[in-house]
């Protein structure tokens, strides 16, 4: 007896059908809900980002996306289902027969599930093919670039391919490949299925012979699939030994090479005569039975050749011998990292490391001297926070480093933009957030390494609006688009905007610029208020004429939406242009985790820095520059998206004064110069020379140590340059042996730089000049006073300074009242070679290194010792003074540090000892 399945229930029964009129209506429903929930938000997506592209100039990106992601949608979920239901439908009617099945029943009633199949025929196709037409379509750049991919020009030395072939194709095509194997893989498994269900296909031998026309079907889907396995085998797995980490590196290895390369290929020539077999069983009518056969010689052939033998030479054979065996393969993975992380153009000069350093260098080297950054970066924000934001709702996001002429010096600077924290604003409102508080106002700009008597940094744009005490002017100060800028808001509607406050007054401007995407009619209110969800919108009757709406404001978000398939370093700057303007500009990368032998880093083998964006803080314009036009991955953009990348000619010369290396790619080079620049197999295997990057100093928390922008005059150079530092020691040592260097200006920009001490010389290290500072008696006993007076004591960044073919360091003491948020620079330690002395300006400590009476100004101009010993609050004793007046000012503050001590007013007394060490400073200058 024969009982038809409820599929409702999962269990046999009789199942009433559905009235005609009650499926109309859940067809209705359906539909409906599907419009308004899916069809309607991704229309309104649709129509705003378009808006947003057009605006901004990128529409091929926006195109070409759309385009490919849908064609792969569409040829990848059609293809599927063609399979899959092919394959399904074709098993289903093979005969006229119901396809049954047993009920666990003692009786052994068939189950007529003939309805349930005919609807899953359709149904689990449909969905496995909806789940591949997204999956191809999410991942649409893999097959684009496979079409535009550009050559390399370099081939991998086990296939002689270009390399270009690994990092575009080869995705694709094993993408690709297994996407075939999967479907032909779930057509067997629903095919199979089905046969058993009719009974054509018996599970047990006593219910008689199989169905020869399920066995063909079943066989040529199980040749197909063998014809696949073929494929996968000769293309992609044979390539992937490239990538392999069988050896003690990257890249194919001996055992690679000589064995698991020839296992691969007998297993593939294995699936090709399991074809073979297969399609011999058929013709003779016992076409399982050969399959079988073929199954076990194909899994055999695998487990030998790709398992036991590769297992074997590497521990018999290989381990044994390893250097002897692996040395080709070494040089091999050396040459290939070297070349994919750019480490290939670094250039290396020794220096002696026996120069001694005297007044004459320094006085020679004054452009490094007068740029030594003393005040670092979240110090100092500390202070632009407490001294500059003016208001709560204004912020400092980050303070970043950069270098401009002033009055006529080439100096470096930190810069910091004032933005607007609408968080902090103290009436939450949609006015007040999305029409009256839209933009930040400014920057302020601090050299690195000058103070002023209270210990606080000099400023040279300062205050709202902004204010320059320098020949650098802001002509256009408002910040629309920002670090913090992360709400949507619009610009020149009826309500006026804040600009920044004067006094007790406000002042008010309205939008002059051409950013943000017109949104004054009815329907582009309606698909904005649609798209943020907020019916005020709609309603206001500010959003009129010729409003705009700015969305993608934060620059990260606005140069990963233009341009999604670059990835950008995290810390972007701002340079204040010629007419002055300022701009944003972004390091973009482009990476490949497909080079053929290379060291892997977070899953990426190949990176470059190829393009430089810039993004104009008031209108929003973005371009993208191209400044490596010889990677093969922009190449590909380029080929891809034509148009949207401009030349690095085409970028303005105020622009490029100011372009940086980038610092994430820097410290990805700079741990892999460590290691690679070993470049002989024996001494990279033995890690003979291996260097590191000094650790972290404890007491700062520092993540990344000894990395550092400066202005500084190369050895051998005739000129100062602004570039990107950090020193090496050897492992497992402190002493210093070399320092590595990124130069950014002018045609040198991009050029590395190693320059190595001798093994045989002793250069403190970064950690050696710490516990000396730290062991140092004059140094603990002034720290252990601050102490005591209940401040906190901040001890800077340890610099590192090259000097001519020696170095020196220079550690920067701040002082923080306790419980305050404002530090001031106290003191300055200068190490050289095996001294250590601390002055109240580096003028005074570098004087007191290098003796000589005169100390290098902050200009370059040598000053007078006793001027640049003035403690900070101190009045200085004019140069004419005699000894007489000297001693008797130092009495007079000796009394009052003692009066002061007595009454408990330490800061009094801290400044009374302060000046009194001046002018003992000034006695002993004058001694004969």
């Amino acid at each position: 007896m024969t009982i038809p399945f409820d599929i409702r229930s999962g269990h046999p029964g009789a199942r009433p059908p559905m009235p005609p009129a009650a499926r109309r209506v859940l067809i209705a429903i359906v539909a409906a809900g599907l419009f308004v929930f899916v069809v309607i938000p991704w229309l309104v997506s649709f129509a705003t980002d378009w808006l947003w592209f057009r605006q901004l100039g990128f529409t091929t990106v926006y195109v070409t996306s759309l385009t490919w992601r849908i064609v792969l949608f569409f040829v990848g979920g059609l293809a599927s289902y063609a399979v899959l239901a092919g394959n399904l439908r074709l098993a289903a009617r093979r005969t006229g027969k119901s396809p049954t099945l047993y009920t666990q029943r003692a009786s052994r009633e068939l189950v007529d599930v003939s309805g349930l199949i005919l609807r899953l025929s359709w149904i689990v196709p449909l969905v496995i093919a909806f789940v591949i037409g997204v999956y191809m379509a999410a991942n649409w750049m893999t097959y684009v670039q496979a079409f535009h991919g550009a050559r390399v020009g370099t081939a991998d030395p086990l296939f002689g391919r270009d390399i270009g072939f690994y990092m575009f194709r080869l995705p694709a095509l094993s993408d690709v490949l297994g996407i075939a194997v999967a479907l032909v893989v779930l057509s067997l498994a629903v095919a199979g299925a089905v046969y058993v269900l009719r009974g054509q296909i018996p599970l047990g031998a006593h219910h008689g012979p199989a169905d020869s026309g399920a066995e063909v079907h079943l066989a040529t889907l199980a040749a197909v699939l063998a014809l696949l396995f073929a494929a996968q085998l000769w293309i992609v797995n044979t390539s992937e030994l490239l990538y392999s980490t069988t050896g003690p590196l990257v890249g194919a290895s001996y055992t690679d090479v000589h064995v698991m390369l020839p296992g691969i290929r007998a297993s593939a020539i294995a699936a090709l005569v399991a074809i073979g077999l297969v399609i011999y069983g058929a013709v003779r009518g016992r076409a399982l039975r050969w399959l079988a056969i073929a199954a076990i010689l194909y899994a055999a052939v695998g487990i030998v050749g790709r398992g036991i033998l590769p297992l074997a030479v590497q521990k018999l054979v290989v381990v044994p011998n390893e250097l002897d065996r692996e040395t080709p393969y070494l040089r091999y993975h050396i040459a290939a990292t070297r070349a994919a992380w750019g480490l290939d153009k670094v250039q290396t000069r020794s220096l002696n490391g026996e120069a001694t350093l005297t007044m004459a260098d320094i006085k020679a080297n004054a452009p490094t001297i007068n740029n030594v950054r003393l005040w670092e970066r979240d110090l100092l924000q500390q202070t632009f926070k407490q001294l500059q934001e003016i208001r709560t709702y204004y912020d400092f996001v980050s303070v970043n480093d950069d270098r401009y002429m002033i009055n006529g010096d080439y100096r470096q600077v930190h810069l910091s933009v004032r933005e607007l924290n609408t968080a902090s604003l103290p009436t939450q409102t949609f006015i007040n957030n999305r029409l009256t508080f839209t933009h930040g106002m400014g920057i302020t700009m601090a050299p690195v390494n000058q103070v002023t008597d209270e210990g606080l940094p000099v400023l040279f744009i300062k205050d709202l609006p902004p204010a320059s005490n320098v020949n650098i002017t802001l002509t256009q100060p408002q910040i629309y688009y920002g670090q913090a800028a992360e709400q949507y808001v619009f610009v020149d509607t009826k309500q006026k905007e804040f600009d920044y406050p004067l006094g007790d007054k406000n002042i008010y401007a309205s939008y002059t610029g051409s950013g943000g995407v017109p949104v004054g009619s009815f329907l582009r209110r309606a698909l904005y208020a649609m798209q943020f969800g907020s019916l005020q919108i709609f309603f206001s009757d500010d959003i009129a004429g010729a409003a705009r709406i700015m969305y993608h404001r934060n620059i990260m978000d606005r140069a990963s939406t233009a341009l999604p398939f670059l990835s950008f370093d995290g810390e972007p700057y701002i340079v204040v242009t010629d007419d002055g303007k300022l701009k944003w500009i972004l390091d973009g990368y482009t990476a490949s985790s497909g080079y053929p032998y290379s060291k892997s880093v977070q899953d990426i083998d190949y990176m470059r820095n190829s393009v430089k964006v810039t993004i104009d803080a008031f209108t929003g314009a973005l371009t993208a520059y191209v400044v490596e036009p010889n990677d093969p991955v922009i190449r590909t953009y380029e080929n891809i998206f034509p148009g949207i990348f401009h030349p690095m000619s085409a970028m303005p010369a105020d622009i490029k004064r100011h372009m940086r290396y980038p610092g994430q790619l820097f410290r990805i080079q700079a741990a892999l110069q460590a290691t690679y620049h070993m470049d002989d197999p024996d001494a990279f295997y033995h890690r003979e020379d291996q260097w590191q990057i000094p650790e972290p100093d404890d007491q700062r928390g520092e993540a990344t140590p000894y990395m550092r922008h400066m202005i500084m005059r190369l050895p051998g150079e005739q000129k100062e340059e602004f570039i990107y530092m950090t020193p090496f020691t050897p492992r497992g040592k402190d002493n210093l042996a070399a320092w590595m260097v990124a130069r950014m200006d002018g045609a040198h920009y991009g050029e590395l730089r190693v320059y190595r001490f001798p093994t045989q010389s002793l250069v403190y290290g970064p950690k050696q000049i710490v516990n000396r500072i730290n062991q140092d008696t004059d140094i603990s006993r002034q720290v252990t006073l601050w102490d005591q007076r209940g401040s906190e004591v901040i001890r800077g960044e340890l610099l590192v300074i090259p000097i001519e073919e020696s170095l020196i360091y220079v550690q920067p003491l701040f002082l923080r009242a306790s419980g305050g948020s404002i530090p001031e620079m106290k003191r300055v330690v200068v190490a050289s070679g095996d001294r250590v002395v601390m002055g109240e300006t580096l003028d005074q400590a570098l004087d007191a290194m290098f003796g000589g009476g005169q100390a290098v100004g902050i200009s370059g101009q040598g000053v007078d010792t006793a001027a640049a010993a003035v403690a900070p609050n101190a009045t200085a004793a004019p140069p004419s003074a005699t000894v007489a007046s000297l001693v008797a000012q130092a009495q007079s503050h000796y009394d009052r540090a003692i009066a002061a001590q007595r009454a408990g007013d330490w800061a009094a007394y801290g400044k009374e000892i302060d000046s009194l060490g001046a002018v003992l400073t000034q006695l002993r200058s004058r001694r004969p």
